[in-house]
């Protein structure tokens, strides 16, 4: 079972991955799932764009695009994300950068554990359990300053 967070073509966003890495842990944990191998790897909006076109035919950028190797309760898969995308994000929705690196970074992961945004209802959902998640974020990194 490991965390692996690389970069493509970009330097990797300055985060605290060792909480980061216990963090998603705790939420694969929380959803009734094992950790087995997940890798976050991070690039440039045309690197992106290439792999969603290329293995899913979607001609767009986006900020994430998961694969899924999941074999039953073990939750394993690559998550590509587009380090321009998160950061274009968080200008448009006003938000800390660090912030949105850790929302795409849970979202690629609630999708791994069966959570879908493909309609509004699950949009909404979704985006619920990045906020709980988020603030068990928080709530970790509390412990750690203690």
């Amino acid at each position: 079972m490991s965390i692996l967070y690389n970069a493509e073509e970009v330097k990797k966003p300055k985060l605290r991955y060792r909480i980061v890495s216990t963090w998603l842990k705790l939420v694969v944990l929380k959803y009734g799932f094992i950790t087995g191998e997940l890798s976050y790897i991070f690039c440039n909006d045309e690197y992106l764009k290439s792999i969603n076109s290329k293995y899913l035919n979607h001609d767009y950028y986006t900020d994430i695009v998961t694969f899924d190797y999941r074999e039953g309760k073990v939750v394993s898969g690559d998550m590509f994300i587009s380090v321009d995308r998160v950061i274009e994000n968080a200008e448009l929705f006003q938000c800390n950068v660090n912030d949105e690196f850790l929302r795409v970074i849970v979202h690629g992961l609630l999708h791994l554990l069966d959570f879908n945004d493909s309609n509004d209802l699950e949009k909404l959902i979704m985006r619920e359990k990045e906020n709980e998640c988020i603030f068990m974020y928080n709530e970790i990194c509390n412990e750690y300053i203690k």
